[in-house]
């Protein structure tokens, strides 16, 4: 054991010459028999330093994480013996260890747990539940955490009848005790508040969270039958628990949420549970915590640390106002009246750490604003409450909101400088009250009758983006672009359309957040459709020089560098614009190459680089549909950086320069230069088609040289290209690419070369069909086998099959074309099966 302290004591050296060999020795040495009992017994000694002790837990967890395999026997997997004594002594380890070594040791047992509990590990709720009698809350409190890991699972998990029957046997020996502790916790935290004990208090708080997270975990599947029969004993206890205050428990920081906040957020998640999945069992109890909700919202401040307690209380009302079987709880005029005034409305105004995040971190607060991440935020849960009440009591609920909203607005009106939060608040709150159906990829696509969006946008939104100086008033103009965002599927088509310059100066706003937004309407207004038309075409669109500006002048700024928008908007308006781009390829181009250039250095934004690369494509497409010798151009100017791609090895661009090669040599009629000839070699390295994400670009690439090379292939090359088919045959996920290929060779290389390798690769097809036979594979074999004969003809296809086996084209056609050809997908693929088995009809002998 003095050697492994040693070699952990080493990790934690500054010095590489000791620090590496003693982090490989501790490796290897994770499955040898002993080492995972010798680390929990480090971290039991109390005269060792905390950093050994916590470096050994951190060590044993992961040796668990990695090597507890079913396979007990294998090299690679934990000894029997020493999993057996692990789960005798890790609980008396783990509940005798101070908190940092008490949380490692809990997730030990949570890893066990997952892949042994409760076939191979029947003893561990015993453990767990025999130190509840204790009284001792600290060892309690790590108890809990354990058994709150290993049940986390059961809120997620789909159902399964393994998963009911671990429930029940957990149900079985754990739902009473937790009980019986829930009732206990309670008494003692009344005490330790009546004598004023912060310690003790704060300590049982602490469980009394883990209870109610356990209870959640437990009751998220189905509502079990034991708790269903004890809610008299829960539920009275529950709101106790809710109203529960205390200055002993009390947060100091206002931004961090302290442990009666994390309560009362647990317990409306329960009661939201509740009262959306077994309503008619918790009628009993619901309009009491309703009430108790109510005043809880009424009674909590404006700092951040409540926001996911006021999130959740929201909720819960939303999802209670919602059912119709509720209705009478909200439908009182004067009920409407607070919630709409004393509810919704503050927690629809933006709030200072709200504009702390516009101004210092704008991706997070694009990422809640926009994108959808702020489930958790006041501002959503209002706005999810609105559109609830909008279900029941949408004219009334209207009716009360559009007086706000007018207030909001003249606020605003009255003093534009400093009341500027009433119009962003009016903004969110008619989009709350608006938009009854919504998708990422249309927008709003079904709004209330009850409110004119079109002249709401014509006299609240416009005028404030024609307003000079796109740097006035940032968070108006980011909340009025987004609204045109939001309900572009609704608004008249000439209203977008007039829309777009304005969005174009803004383009050039300071603010990241604002040019987001520009950038996101120009690019979303060019899919909206009127009548099945596109309502933004090439003609109506601003003038290019202008958009192609702004966009590299937005990417140009300091933190907007690889703004997602803006790209995704360039590739769309290049695809939009088609040839009335061709004159701005001399600013977008060369900028293009230098963007690939500097994020070659460190790629970090997946969806970014996917929209440069796909901008690219489209300027090498648009220009050589133009004029095909423009391939040449492309291919100065971009070959010094994919051959610097290629040579650093930056694997995130690996597939998407491929894919650009192949764009270009697609373009060759006259056989691939000198310089796709030297890359071909490199092309056929199995290590490159080891990855998945290279294969469709790499695939393509080679079909491209077959195509282009055509009859010039050489017969060392084409066996070549056969190994990497006979590859990608074997692969059910890429048998697809291996018939594309296999397509391109029989249409281009010369009939001599073709038939020298045709048996051979019938055999490879027909050998994989009988050993692995799936749909998509027989739907391409057919595809195949059509082409092959509208490329060679009837009579040359029956041979070939038959060269196989005597008389096996017959047999193709009984068990694979009478009995699968309605499986072939409609539309390319069915037209050539179509013409080509009709071919052998009408040609074959």
């Amino acid at each position: 054991m003095e050697a492994i302290v040693k070699h952990i004591e080493n990790t934690v050296s500054p010095d590489p010459a000791v620090r590496k060999p003693s982090e490989q020795h501790l490796q290897s040495s994770a499955c040898q028999p002993g080492f995972p009992l010798s680390l929990l017994h480090i971290v039991c000694q109390p005269n060792l330093s905390s950093t050994v002790r916590l470096s050994a837990a951190v060590l044993l967890k992961n040796s668990v994480k990695q090597h507890w395999r079913d396979d007990e026997a294998a090299d690679t997997s934990i000894a029997h013996d020493d999993r057996e004594r692990l789960k005798v002594e890790l609980v008396d380890a783990m509940l005798s260890s101070p908190a940092a070594l008490q949380n490692q040791l809990s997730d030990v047992i949570a890893l066990i747990g997952r892949a042994d509990f409760p076939d191979r590990w029947p003893g561990l709720i015993g453990q767990l539940v025999a130190r509840f009698s204790s009284g001792d809350f600290h060892a309690i409190n790590g108890v809990l955490k354990t058994a709150h890991s290993l049940f986390r699972r059961y809120r997620y998990e789909s159902r399964s009848d393994r998963l009911w029957l671990e429930i029940k046997y957990v149900l079985q020996n754990f739902a009473q005790p937790l009980t019986d502790l829930f009732l206990a916790a309670m008494d003692y935290a009344a005490a330790q508040a009546s004598a004023s004990n912060k310690d003790g208090l704060q300590t049982v708080c602490g469980c009394l969270l883990l209870i109610c997270k356990i209870f959640y975990s437990l009751n998220y599947q189905d509502i079990p039958e034991f708790f269903e029969d004890n809610m008299p004993k829960w539920m009275p206890r529950l709101r106790e628990l809710l109203q529960l205050r205390s200055p002993l428990l009390e947060s100091a920081d206002p931004d961090e949420a302290g442990i009666l906040e994390q309560i009362g957020s647990q317990i409306c998640e329960i009661v939201s549970l509740y009262a959306c999945k077994y309503d008619e069992e918790f009628a009993p109890y619901l309009p009491d915590f309703v009430k108790d909700v109510w005043s809880l919202l009424l009674a909590t401040g404006p700092q951040s640390k409540y926001d996911l307690l006021v999130s959740n209380a929201i909720k819960f009302l939303a999802s209670v106002a919602e059912r119709p079987q509720n209705k009478q709880l909200f439908g009182e005029p004067e009920t409407l009246r607070q919630l709409c005034e004393r509810i919704v409305i503050p927690n629809m105004h933006l709030r200072p750490s709200d504009e702390e995040l516009f101004h210092y971190n704008a991706e997070e607060y694009i990422r809640r604003d926009m994108e959808g991440s702020d489930q958790d935020t006041r501002r959503r849960a209002a706005c999810d409450l609105v559109r609830a009440l909008c279900k029941s009591f949408e004219g009334p609920v209207i009716g009360h909101f559009s007086q706000y909203v007018q207030h909001l607005l003249q606020e605003y009106s009255a003093n534009r400088q400093s009341a500027w939060r009433s119009k962003d608040a009016a903004l969110y709150l008619v989009t709350s009250l608006a938009a009854k159906a919504q998708t990422s990829r249309h927008g709003v696509t079904q709004a209330t009758e009850l409110v004119n969006m079109a002249e709401f946008c014509r006299t609240q939104a416009l005028p404030e983006l024609q307003e000079s100086g796109v740097d006035t008033l940032p968070v108006v103009r980011a909340a009025c672009l987004k609204f045109l965002v939001t309900f572009r599927s609704q608004l008249p088509p000439d209203m977008i359309i007039g829309a777009l310059p304005l969005a174009v100066a803004h383009l050039a706003a300071e603010s990241p957040v604002c040019h987001s937004y520009a950038a996101a309407f120009l690019e979303n207004a060019q899919t909206v459709r009127n009548a099945g038309a596109l309502v933004v075409t090439s003609e109506n669109m601003p003038e290019p020089q202008a958009l192609f500006q702004g966009l590299f002048g937005l990417l140009s700024r300091a933190g907007s560098e690889e703004n997602d928008y803006a790209m995704k908007c360039l590739m769309r308006s290049l695809f939009t614009y088609k040839r009335r781009s061709l004159s701005c390829f001399g600013l977008i181009v060369p900028r293009l190459t230098y963007i690939i250039q500097q994020v070659s250095k460190n790629p970090s934004k997946p969806l970014f680089n996917h929209y440069l690369f796909e901008s690219l494509c489209l300027c090498v497409t648009t220009a050589c549909q133009a004029d095909s010798s423009s391939a040449a151009q492309f291919e100065a100017a971009l070959f010094p950086l994919f051959q610097d791609i290629l040579q650093r090895d930056v694997t995130d661009f690996l597939p998407y320069t491929f894919q650009v090669l192949a764009v270009l040599l697609e373009q060759h009629r006259d056989g691939p230069s000198e310089p796709y000839w030297a890359l071909f070699p490199f092309l056929l390295a199995p290590v490159l088609w080891e990855s998945p994400a290279n294969v469709p670009a790499l695939a393509r690439l080679l079909r491209a040289f077959v195509r282009s090379a055509g009859q010039s292939l050489t017969e060392a090359r084409v066996s070549s290209v056969l190994g990497v088919f006979q590859k990608l045959l074997e692969s059910k996920a890429h048998d697809h690419h291996a018939f594309a290929l296999l397509c391109q060779l029989v249409v281009s290389l010369p009939d001599a070369l073709m038939e020298k390798y045709t048996r051979p690769v019938l055999m490879l097809v027909f050998q994989r069909l009988m050993r692995t036979r799936t749909v998509k594979y027989v739907k391409q074999l057919l595809v195949f086998l059509a082409a092959y004969a509208l490329a060679k003809g009837a009579d040359r296809l029956v041979a070939a099959v038959d060269g196989v086996q005597a008389g096996m084209f017959a047999m193709v056609v009984e068990s694979l074309v009478l009995a699968d050809m309605q499986k072939v997908d409609a539309g390319a693929d069915r037209r050539v099966c179509s013409l080509g088995f009709s071919r052998v009809l009408t040609e074959s002998r």
